[in-house]
């Protein structure tokens, strides 16, 4: 399975094995990389994401990095008259979706011998890649907002990681990591095409849970798109594959309060326009300035979805709604499901909706 970086602006081929987490252009990289994967392989593995190890771009596997990660419970939930599958992401070893892309990504890098990187999160990514770089000893530097969760900045330096208190905006932050890049490998979860070959188990593993059908519509968190573009790939690898038959649509959720590619997508723009930042609850998503945003939005488009706006005032009552269903879940992730009770008043009532805890209801501030 050889695997190899393309820049989407350039167009200009880099080894798998470089050490440039962009092209020397500034462009950023997409992974060519086709999998080899068939469910029929699948007969006595374990029920990890790894099980769809030939559809991980992974070369040997003494360098895997994982703690048995993935398969999370797929359940139907109500909402009103109707109901939706949700997968239950809170439930990987760092708290959110976002192992996934971690597994994956460490994994790349160990392979390719490097002893120290660095992050820069609002909290979930800044945990996950910390943990695994726990795992695979590999020295880490996580770049953080000042005011993010105390808990997960906790759970940050247990692992052991440096951790960088920047002051300012989400986009300041991911300046500072910018300018330590200079020095220090950069293992964005926004820049670096492994991880989203690492959320694209979201895809594989909702299909096999569906008995290998693709659903109809999946509502995802549309922040910096991680999830969006790896279930994107993710879905298109299996169809070109023959294993699904069609893609689903795919519906992005932002918070109205921090609304790029929402707005691009309301307002027919080729490109994702400047806004006005507001405060949020739900911080795991509200990104300004996406630097893979026009990449986002073609996902949406290009599958037939559409963007929800999620009000402000609506993030807290969905929160506790599912808590007395008994599922505490980050009030990020009590956004997209906020996005996804808007969505439902308009799916079929036959329509195969899925969506997705994101993250575990720990990591909240209060509630």
């Amino acid at each position: 399975m050889p695997v190899s970086l393309t820049c989407t602006s350039c167009g200009k081929n880099q080894k798998d094995t470089t050490l440039y987490w962009r092209c020397p252009c500034g462009g950023l990289f997409d992974l060519v990389f086709e999998p080899a994967f068939h469910p029929k392989k699948l007969a006595g593995r374990q029920h990890n994401l790894w099980r769809y190890r030939e559809a991980l771009p992974v070369k040997n596997n003494r360098n895997i990095v994982s703690f048995g990660e993935g398969f999370t419970p797929l359940l139907e939930i109500g909402f009103g008259d109707k109901s939706a599958w949700i997968k239950q992401d809170q439930l990987f070893p760092s708290g959110s979706y976002k192992d996934r892309g971690s597994t994956v990504l460490l994994s790349h890098l160990k392979e390719t011998g490097l002893e120290k990187i660095l992050e820069d999160s609002s909290g979930n990514a800044g945990c996950s890649i910390a943990a695994y770089s726990a795992l695979a000893g590999i020295g880490c530097d996580v770049y953080v907002p000042a005011n993010a969760s105390p808990s997960k900045l906790a759970q940050i330096e247990a692992y052991g990681a440096r951790l960088h208190r920047i002051s300012g905006s989400r986009e300041d932050v991911a300046a500072a990591a910018l300018r330590a890049a200079e020095k220090t490998y950069y293992a964005s979860h926004c820049w670096n095409p492994y991880f989203f070959h690492g959320t694209k188990t979201f895809a594989y593993e909702v299909c096999e849970q569906l008995g290998w059908k693709a659903p109809d519509t999946v509502v995802l968190p549309a922040g910096n798109g991680t999830l969006v573009i790896g279930a994107y790939i993710g879905f298109s690898e299996l169809k070109n594959a023959g294993i699904i038959r069609k893609m689903p649509r795919i519906v992005g959720v932002q918070a109205r309060n921090c609304n790029p590619i929402s707005t691009a997508w309301r307002k027919d723009l080729d490109y994702i326009p400047a806004i006005i930042k507001k405060p949020t609850l739900s911080e795991g998503i509200a990104a300004a300035a996406p630097v893979r945003g026009k990449q986002i939005l073609d996902c949406i488009r290009k599958t037939g979805g559409e963007m929800i706006d999620v009000p402000e005032q609506t993030i807290l009552p969905a929160f506790r709604e599912l808590a007395k269903k008994g599922y505490f879940i980050e009030l990020t992730s009590a956004a997209i499901i906020s996005g996804l009770k808007i969505y439902m008043r308009k799916a079929g009532k036959k329509e195969l909706v899925v969506s997705i805890f994101t993250g575990h209801g720990l990591k909240n501030r209060s509630t």
